[in-house]
């Protein structure tokens, strides 16, 4: 299948091609790597219109194994960030989670470019302690994202000839966030729904700390190889990120809990819109997150092997997060 080219930005030392370069994070990346002086080539689906940094070129090209190749020619670096968190059907992500990964790995074996791929802490699924989830430890995910993200890291391992480095970013959030948009603007009315236990522990992290965290992998051999969690290394509870908010909006604090049993009909409630056409806040995947006993990882190994860690601190991030939100009139 046929690819074609929108804009060519100048020519910088270093190439790398981005999947998913128009979703939250590929954003965030593109900008990055643009701004550390790499030529940037954002892969788009054929026909996405959606707006991009300056300076950055953009292909369209379908997650399919010889137009992808043929849309990352000469790249030295690709960062494979393209994924679908929720969908109607098992089967909807698995597509472009999977074989969408199945493609990245074909085409960076075909040109011959590093290999970075983003999965999910949720393809671990659950912490089993205080201390959270290892990088090593057995997984156990809850839902059909955690499960397809599970498949494409063995996809990688298996299959990329080249240098590969796999990252599992925590929860993320920051400008440009849909996933905790919700909140934030339910926050900024004073409103503060407790669908979780307020002792749930989390950790998250910043979009500019994860794009910080994949320019260094990317760059550095130590990498090679590896897999590795990212977050900020201070757990947070539910309550902390309420509270946060509350702060960031300059709200008076008063959590409204939400009784499981509501949690767990509206996720059922969820399935049924996906299946007429209605994208729901809430389905049966994310009210059993809702239920499980946290999701807490450890981030020594990426501080010990290339010596990164995440800076931005949960109140700090909330807040300027807020800001952006507000000054765009998304809140």
């Amino acid at each position: 299948m046929a690819f074609s080219t929108r804009r060519t930005a100048c020519m910088k030392s270093r190439s790398v091609s981005v999947t998913g370069a128009t979703g939250f994070l590929g954003w965030h990346l593109s900008e990055a790597f643009r701004d550390a002086g790499w030529r940037v080539r954002a892969i788009v689906r054929p026909g996405n219109r959606k707006a991009l940094p300056d300076g950055v070129e953009i292909v369209e090209a379908p997650l399919e194994n010889a137009a992808l190749s043929a849309a990352i020619a000469g790249t030295d670096l690709l960062v494979h960030s393209a994924a679908l968190i929720r969908a109607r059907s098992t089967a909807e992500i698995d597509r472009v989670n999977v074989e969408g990964t199945r493609a990245a790995v074909d085409a960076a074996n075909s040109v011959g470019a590093r290999l970075l791929f983003i999965s999910s802490q949720a393809a671990i699924g659950p912490s089993r302690s205080a201390t959270g989830s290892r990088e090593d430890d057995s997984p156990r995910p809850l839902t059909a994202y955690g499960r397809s993200k599970l498949a494409a890291e063995a996809l990688v391992r298996s299959e990329a000839r080249g240098p590969w480095t796999i990252v599992r970013p925590s929860a993320v959030y920051g400008p440009r966030d849909v996933g905790f948009l919700p909140l934030f603007r339910l926050a900024s009315r004073g409103i503060f729904l407790m669908a979780a236990p307020a002792s749930m522990p989390f950790t998250f992290i910043h979009a500019d700390d994860v794009v910080r965290a994949i320019i260094a992998a990317a760059t550095d051999d130590r990498a090679a190889g590896q897999t590795f969690f990212l977050g900020h290394p201070e757990p947070q509870t539910a309550d902390d990120l309420m509270r946060g908010l509350a702060q960031a909006f300059g709200q008076t604090y008063r959590p409204l809990k939400v009784p499981a049993p509501f949690v767990r009909v509206a996720g059922l409630a969820g399935d049924v819109c996906w299946k007429i056409g209605v994208r729901p806040i809430v389905d049966s995947s994310r009210a059993a997150e809702m239920r499980a006993e946290g999701f807490v990882c450890a981030v020594d190994r990426i501080r010990d092997r290339i010596g990164f860690k995440a800076s931005m601190s949960l109140r700090e991030g909330l807040a300027s997060t807020a800001r952006w939100y507000r000054e765009r009139g998304w809140v």
